[in-house]
């Protein structure tokens, strides 16, 4: 591995952990990143693998409060609940990420415009639900009744199309259904772990043959500098959230996409 392609490697691993945890699709942005830096992994392992830094990050900075929860979980109705409740929400990504892997792969992640366009679009909707969102009723992510798991967890399917953003979905999806807006934030946490998870462990063994040691080694990089910089986000953007909604997120996604749409374009 050349001192470019880890520079590379470093760069889409930075941006990784800097975008899976706010909804602006950290996909999206690799993916793109990747098309105008003419970087390309075998199979598009390298985009989905190097998540696992970012699973870690958020179990890092979570340990306590998932050690407290499982610990507590067979004499606390309220900890069984959660867990249950997540793995719930999780259930519709396996049966749907199953069944269109492939075609995920090798259609949606080859198409930079459709990518640009979703970044667009789910701005959009991101501005307005921030400002339309019905009342809270549901304050507490630990609380969600199993119905609005379940619902969250059908919503977030629609990220596998990429450039609609796995949090952007579970977070939209939840402040509809009347999260507050750090409650639908911190749902969105808890549900990236095992849906990350699944996604890594699947995307391994569907392409086992063709990973090689060069591939090793622009993973290990990018792995390295997406767990770095998710903690530094998952440490920061609840407190943001909970002070100033996601608009912002909105604004950068419809900012994004329209400079991708212009560098298409241009032919770039």
């Amino acid at each position: 591995m050349d001192a470019s392609t880890t520079l590379v490697a470093a760069f889409l691993g930075l941006l990784e952990g800097l975008t899976e945890f706010i909804p602006v699709s950290s996909t999206g942005h690799l993916l793109l990143a990747g098309h105008f830096l003419g970087f390309e992994s075998a199979g598009r392992t390298f985009e989905v693998v190097i998540q696992l830094g970012a699973v870690l990050a958020i179990l890092t900075v979570y340990s306590a409060r998932l050690w407290a929860v499982f610990s507590e979980a067979p004499h606390d109705p309220q900890a069984r609940h959660f867990i249950l409740s997540v793995l719930v929400a999780f259930l519709p990504a396996v049966f749907v990420g199953v069944l269109a892997h492939d075609f995920i792969k090798t259609v949606l992640f080859e198409t930079p415009l459709l990518i640009a366009m979703m970044l667009i679009l789910g701005g959009i909707v991101l501005v307005v639900v921030d400002r339309i969102a019905p009342p809270t009723t549901e304050p507490d992510a630990m609380r969600f009744p199993l119905s609005m798991a379940l619902k969250i967890g059908i919503i977030q399917c629609l990220a596998m199309v990429p450039g609609v953003s796995r949090s952007g979905a579970t977070i939209v999806g939840a402040l509809m259904l009347g999260a507050s807006k750090r409650a639908a934030a911190e749902f969105s946490f808890f549900l990236s772990m095992p849906t990350m998870a699944g996604a890594f462990a699947y995307d391994l063994y569907k392409n086992r043959d063709v990973l090689d040691a060069s591939a090793m080694g622009e993973i290990a990089v990018g792995f390295v500098m997406a767990f770095i910089s998710a903690v530094i986000v998952v440490r920061w953007v609840l407190d943001y959230v909970g002070r100033y909604g996601y608009a912002l997120f909105g604004w950068w996604r419809i900012l994004v996409g329209g400079l991708v749409i212009l560098g298409l374009w241009a032919g770039a």
